[in-house]
């Protein structure tokens, strides 16, 4: 059974940095599209950054610079570190698995959320002024 566990979300204050993490069971996240995305109360889920089984990444435009997603094989966890938080970073982040092209994301940037079938249960991040 495909299961994703987010872990690491907080609350820091703006230009800190944090590591979220996304423990992945039942699967090799090497054979699948791994994203995070993130949501604020109200409106549609934002994509954040994507890996590939060939390690090809990419970045929303909103976090290129700041963010950096990364895996570890050994741990079978996918990591998103953030740093030099901004309030506008405030939502619940989410890791995201996509099996239906054997590790290659269907698009390389602006993934939607309907092109992700497993999700983790979210972990927040509140980023204070």
């Amino acid at each position: 059974q495909v299961q994703l566990v987010e872990s690491g979300g907080a609350s820091v204050q703006a230009g800190g940095s944090l590591r979220l993490s996304c423990a992945v069971f039942g699967y090799s996240y090497r054979t699948y599209c791994m994203g995070w995305f993130r949501q604020v109360p109200g409106k549609e889920r934002e994509w954040v950054a994507a890996i590939d089984s060939g390690l090809t990444i990419s970045y929303a435009e909103s976090v290129n610079g700041r963010f950096t997603i990364s895996q570890d094989n050994a741990k079978n966890t996918l990591y998103l570190q953030m740093t030099s938080l901004k309030p506008e970073d405030t939502a619940m982040y989410y890791c995201a698995a996509d099996g239906r092209y054997g590790g290659t994301c269907i698009r390389r940037f602006n993934l939607n959320p309907k092109d992700f079938g497993y999700w983790g249960q979210g972990t927040q991040v509140t980023v204070s002024s």
